[in-house]
């Protein structure tokens, strides 16, 4: 993945002035939307799409998110998953260069990013939240890459659950929003790959697969450690 798909807009945003293409779509809050309006979305809703104009920065409320690009001959990188407090969107230039959808019922609140406010510290909070999650996608990005270089498709599984389970807080079950066809285009690997990854680790009393394969419960946290190194 590259890393400015991670990290754009860490920087440039905060002073960028209003897109001037009035030739690009509006991304998927209304451009009339007050600062910290609520958006519902549907499960495989669009929120915004590549080459819309940016608009907005969002906060996941609840749900969640993937943001993708789609490569010349069709196929689709996805860039990365947002779950609940999780910060997207934020761009340096005019048009978007990721795609979102909503992987499930998912609620955001939007921010203008001509709010300088929110983005330059006068608003307290959430400019620090905004600069919290720059850091945190930089070091995304930056393990990604670890990631994709240099690991197996067990060992890419493995630091995937890890992330997932770092990020919700959980010792024990974690929720997978995402298909396995979300993971592959995630981490460079095929479904099948994704799948026979899962039956190894359960086979090796690593994770525990729920019937409904939209969570996974961690038995041997110690091993996905191992397998992430």
């Amino acid at each position: 993945m590259p890393l400015a798909l991670a990290t754009a807009g860490l920087g440039p945003a905060l002073n960028a002035g209003p897109a001037p293409a009035a030739r690009l779509r509006q991304d998927g809050a209304q451009d009339g939307a007050a600062a910290g309006a609520r958006r519902r979305f549907e499960a495989e809703e669009e929120i915004y799409a590549e080459g819309d104009r940016v608009v907005h920065f969002y906060k996941v409320v609840s749900g969640a998110v993937r943001t993708y690009r789609l490569l010349s001959d069709g196929r689709r990188q996805i860039d990365g998953f947002h779950l609940p407090g999780d910060i997207f969107g934020l761009e340096a230039g005019a048009e978007r260069r990721t795609g979102a959808d909503a992987l499930v019922d998912t609620t955001l609140v939007a921010h203008r990013r001509s709010d300088r406010a929110a983005l330059t510290g006068e608003a307290g909070a959430l400019a620090h939240e905004v600069a919290a999650a720059m850091l945190r996608a930089l070091e995304r990005a930056q393990d990604h890459m670890l990631l994709l270089g240099r690991k197996s498709a067990k060992e890419r599984v493995a630091s995937f659950l890890l992330g997932l389970a770092r990020r919700s807080g959980t010792e024990g079950t974690i929720a997978l929003p995402m298909s396995r066809a979300d993971i592959a285009d995630h981490l460079g690997l095929t479904i099948e790959s994704v799948s026979r990854s899962f039956t190894q680790l359960e086979r090796e009393g690593v994770i525990a697969l729920a019937n409904h394969r939209r969570a996974v419960e961690v038995q041997d946290r110690a091993a996905l450690r191992r397998l992430d190194a």
